[in-house]
């Protein structure tokens, strides 16, 4: 299953805010959400629906409503700078998290802490807004599965190729909804162009 990346002069004009080192930290933030908004909506595409009959004022007519519940889980911290957006986009969602820290004997991705709802049956969102080696979104799709998620949607805002592969190539299963592709990580795993640290420069820290 390929990655689905936003085709939207919308998308267009948010990463230039959130690339320019100019921006305001109330510049990125907001930037963040317009774009998380925008990615909710192409999420909402992927989510299964189900037929219903709803009386109107006037009649009654069928109309389709979602399938399953959802949780949405960011990856701490920067994922949250996107929950939000989702939250007003799927208001009934439940929510989960997963702290991720890199482990400086391994290099690998270790989990510091997890707290999550019940996931059999229901569509799991995950919001992590920099895909880059792909490291911490493999470990965390792997966290989930073993906790019962089989409705797996992940979604970025910005990704490099290099990730991207990693996480199609692990796992085929799962929906990718991204930003944009940049065009490669540096010797330092960074993304480039990308546009810093995201949560440092959502939070305003250095």
């Amino acid at each position: 299953m390929g990655p689905t990346i936003l085709q939207n002069p919308l998308v267009e004009d948010c990463l230039a805010t959130l690339r320019d080192r100019k921006s305001s930290m109330v510049e990125f933030r907001a930037a963040s959400r317009r774009i998380s908004f925008i990615l909710a909506t192409e999420t909402g595409k992927f989510l299964e629906t189900t037929e219903v009959t709803i009386e109107t004022p006037l009649e009654n007519t069928s109309c389709k409503k979602f399938s399953n519940s959802l949780v949405l889980v960011p990856i701490l911290r920067a994922g949250l700078g996107m929950v939000d957006a989702f939250l007003e986009i799927f208001p009934e969602a439940e929510l989960g998290h997963i702290g991720l820290e890199r482990n400086e004997t391994t290099a690998q991705p270790d989990s510091y802490y997890s707290k999550l709802p019940e996931l059999d049956g229901k569509r799991v969102l995950l919001l992590d807004p920099m895909l880059a080696t792909g490291g911490s979104l493999s470990h965390a799709v792997e966290l989930l599965k073993s906790r019962g998620a089989n409705q797996l949607t992940a979604i970025s805002i910005i990704a490099a190729p290099e990730g991207v592969e990693k996480i199609c190539t692990e796992h085929p299963d799962l929906q990718l909804v991204l930003g944009c592709v940049d065009r490669c990580l540096d010797e330092n795993s960074f993304i480039r162009p990308g546009l810093g640290d995201y949560g440092d420069r959502l939070m305003g820290t250095i």
